[in-house]
């Protein structure tokens, strides 16, 4: 009885993993659904529907992980740090499928160089926050972890001065003002995602700090 209490230290680094997992499926097919808009090179529903299920299959992780922290008297690192850590990751992919559903919600046909340019952006830091949840179950990985976080941190910053541009470049051109207002949110969801990855690169430094 005592030992399902506790559970193997690799099982909350692998759910971690595999939600981290989602969070680049899901960056990747919403760079891709963002560089196809207005080339008819891909079907959009469909590349839609992929950040939807990496969502979906987030929820489940999710789900999982905050069951597990119950039914656990030990944990690897600290509970609070997991379940916070498990929320970030489950809003960058909320964050992802509200980006990938604002294209049909907001009739966006055509990309921007600056929206395609935040989607990119996106990638990357999920990549590379993907690579530091992972590194977390080995601590000779800490140098290589904190570097990835400092890099999502200049990812974020280098996404608010392109979001900035785009948003001036929106009320410079003397366009139709409600194409403006819905691209300054589609820009405004974009930048969300790095947020969101900022805020979960915070709590592994933290969760560094703690275990160091």
């Amino acid at each position: 009885m005592f030992s399902s209490l506790m559970p193997p230290r690799g099982e909350f680094f692998e759910l971690l993993a595999n939600h981290a997992d989602q969070v680049v499926l899901g960056a990747n097919s919403t760079l891709r659904l963002i560089n196809s808009l207005g080339l008819g090179s891909e079907d959009i529903p469909v590349l839609v529907a992929e950040v939807n299920l990496s969502e979906r299959n987030g929820d489940q992780i999710k789900s999982q992980l905050i069951t597990l922290l119950h039914r656990s008297f030990t944990t690897p690192i600290n509970r609070d740090q997991i379940h916070a850590l498990t929320i970030e990751l489950d809003n960058v992919l909320n964050t992802l499928k509200y980006v990938a559903n604002a294209v049909a919600m907001y009739n966006v046909q055509e990309s921007t160089a600056e929206a395609r340019e935040l989607a990119a952006l996106s990638a990357d830091a999920c990549m590379r926050l993907s690579r530091a949840v992972k590194g977390l179950a080995d601590k000779k990985r800490t140098p290589e972890i904190k570097e990835l976080c400092r890099a999502i941190d200049a990812i974020e910053s280098e996404a608010d001065r392109v979001q900035r541009k785009a948003i001036a470049q929106l009320f410079q051109d003397g366009g139709n003002i409600w194409t403006a207002m819905k691209m300054r949110q589609f820009y405004s969801l974009q930048e969300d995602v790095l947020d969101c990855c900022q805020d979960a690169a915070k709590t592994i430094e933290e969760i560094l700090i703690e275990n160091s």
